[in-house]
C-alpha cells in the first residue's frame, strides 16, 4: 500500500525559500536557525602521531574529537583557520606546516619531523566546528504553521518528534557550516513510508527460492549465509542485533513460526567479492572453504564495495558465483547496495534521487532478471528516503557509508518483501 500524504505537502502547502535563513509556508514566513558552531578550547591530546599525507584524510593524524564520527570524521565540519595547537600547559604556540600538519577538510592533525612537538608529548588543540541538524516545518491542530528544531549531531541527526495534533509538512536539512538555505536543503514530506508494491502471485521467494520456501513452511533446517563486506560484518554497530541479517531473520521467523533457521554471517570490512575469491586456502575468508564450504541453503550477498564493477563485470563475476552456488545446491538473494557519500555516486544533492546512478546497480538488476535470481532491491528504498524528508547521509554513522540501525532496516525490509505473508 502506498503511504502518501493527502495531496502531497508540496502541492497542498507550498514551501518556498525566501531568504538565506527564511522559508514561507502559505502566507507565513518562518526563520530557520543556522547550524550551530561549537568552540572547543584546549582539548588535550596525550600525543600526536606523525602526519601521514599518503592515506585517506580521516587517517592522516589525530582526529579532532568534536567532529569524530564512527571510524572517521565529518568532512568539512571543521571551521577553516580555527585550529590552534599549543603545548599542553599553553606555554608554546606551535606553527602549522613547521611543527604540525593539518588536513582541514577531514580535521586531522599530526606532528612533523624536525618540528618542536616531540614523540609522546601532550598538546592542547583549540578549534571551532559545526554540527548538523534536521528541523521540521509543521502545522498544528489549529492550522498554525511553525518550525521545530531537531537535536544537532555530528553525523546522524534525526527529525524532532511531533505533537499529537501536529502534521509534519517538510524537513529542512541544515548541514554543518551551511552558509545559507537553498532548495537542496528542503525536503517536503511526500510519503510517510516506502510505497510497497502489491505482492506478486506467486511471490519472488515462491518462484525463485522454492527450496527455501519449502523448508520455511515445513520447519526443516534452513541454513542462511549472510555474505558481504563491512555492512554485513557490522562490527561498527553498538548493538549486533541491529545487523541487517539479524533484523531480517527475526522478522522471517515471526512470519514463519515453524521455521528452523540457522544464521551464519561472513563479512569482511573494506573487501569485495574478488577479495574472497583471491584468498588462499586456510584463510578465514577463503571463498571455497568459508562460503561454499559452509554448505548454506540460502546465500544473501551484500557488497557495496563491488560498486565499481561495470554491468559486464557483474555478468562475469556473478555468473561464476551463480554457477558455484548452483553446484552446491544453494539458492541466492542479491542485495542491491545502499546509497553512499554523494560525490562517490556522482550526486550533487540528496533529494530528487530516486534513480540510482551506479552502473553496478543496473548490472545487478539486469543479471538477476536474466538468470532468474532473487533480487532484494534495497537501493530503491534508499533512493526514496528524500520523499520521507530524510537526507540519506544522516543514516550513516561514519558520515560516509556505514548505515545505522534505521538504514540497515531498509535491507531487511527489501528482503522480507520477497516472501509471502503466511
Amino acid at each position: 500500500m502506498t503511504s502518501i500524504l493527502p495531496g502531497g505537502s508540496l502541492a497542498q502547502y507550498p514551501i518556498l525559500i525566501t531568504g538565506p535563513w527564511q522559508v514561507q509556508v502559505t502566507s507565513t514566513t518562518l526563520s530557520v536557525t543556522p547550524s550551530p558552531m561549537i568552540t572547543v578550547t584546549a582539548e588535550r591530546y596525550d600525543a600526536l602521531p606523525v602526519f601521514n599525507p599518503e592515506v585517506a584524510g580521516w587517517g592522516r593524524g589525530a582526529r579532532l574529537r568534536g567532529v569524530e564520527t564512527q571510524e572517521t570524521t565529518n568532512r568539512h565540519a571543521l571551521e577553516p583557520g580555527s585550529v590552534v595547537v599549543t603545548a599542553a600547559d599553553g606555554s608554546t604556540v606551535y606553527t602549522r606546516d613547521v611543527d604540525y600538519a593539518l588536513d582541514e577538510e577531514w580535521a586531522t592533525v599530526g606532528r612533523l619531523a624536525g618540528g618542536r612537538i616531540a614523540d609522546g608529548q601532550p598538546v592542547a588543540i583549540s578549534y571551532r566546528h559545526g554540527l548538523g541538524r534536521i528541523d521540521t516545518v509543521f502545522m498544528d491542530g489549529d492550522g498554525q504553521v511553525g518550525i521545530r528544531e531537531g537535536v544537532p549531531h555530528i553525523s546522524v541527526p534525526q527529525p524532532p518528534a511531533m505533537g499529537e495534533n501536529d502534521t509534519a509538512l517538510a524537513n529542512i536539512w541544515v548541514p554543518a557550516r551551511l552558509g545559507q538555505l537553498t532548495e537542496d536543503q528542503l525536503f517536503p514530506l511526500l510519503e510517510t513510508a516506502y510505497p510497497e508494491p502489491p505482492m506478486p502471485v506467486p511471490s519472488v521467494a515462491e518462484e525463485r527460492l522454492p527450496a527455501t520456501m519449502r523448508k520455511l513452511r515445513d520447519g526443516l533446517p534452513l541454513r542462511i549465509l549472510a555474505w558481504g563486506d563491512s555492512v554485513t560484518e557490522a562490527v561498527y554497530l553498538p548493538a549486533q542485533a541491529d545487523r541487517w541479517q539479524v533484523q531480517f531473520v527475526d522478522r522471517l521467523r515471526a512470519r514463519f513460526p515453524h521455521a528452523n533457521i540457522e544464521l551464519i554471517s561472513l563479512g569482511w570490512g573494506g573487501r569485495t567479492t574478488a577479495c574472497f575469491l583471491n584468498e588462499p586456502p586456510g584463510s578465514a575468508y577463503n571463498y571455497a572453504e568459508q562460503v561454499l564450504g559452509s554448505t548454506p541453503d540460502l546465500i544473501i550477498s551484500e557488497f557495496v564495495n563491488d560498486a565499481g564493477l561495470s554491468p559486464e563485470q557483474v555478468e562475469e563475476r556473478y555468473g561464476k558465483l551463480l554457477a558455484d552456488f548452483r553446484q552446491i545446491g544453494a539458492e541466492w538473494i542479491i542485495l542491491t547496495p545502499h546509497y553512499v557519500r554523494p560525490d562517490w555516486m556522482g550526486l550533487s544533492r540528496e533529494r530528487d534521487i530516486d534513480d540510482d546512478p551506479r552502473p553496478y546497480v543496473a548490472g545487478l538488476r539486469r543479471f538477476a532478471a536474466a538468470h532468474h535470481v532473487a533480487l532484494a532491491d534495497a537501493a530503491l528504498r534508499w533512493g526514496r528516503l528524500w520523499r520521507q524528508g530524510i537526507p540519506y547521509t544522516t543514516l550513516m554513522l561514519n558520515a560516509i557509508n556505514h548505515p545505522d540501525a534505521r538504514g540497515l532496516k531498509l535491507f531487511a525490509d527489501s528482503l522480507l518483501a520477497l516472501f509471502p505473508e503466511e
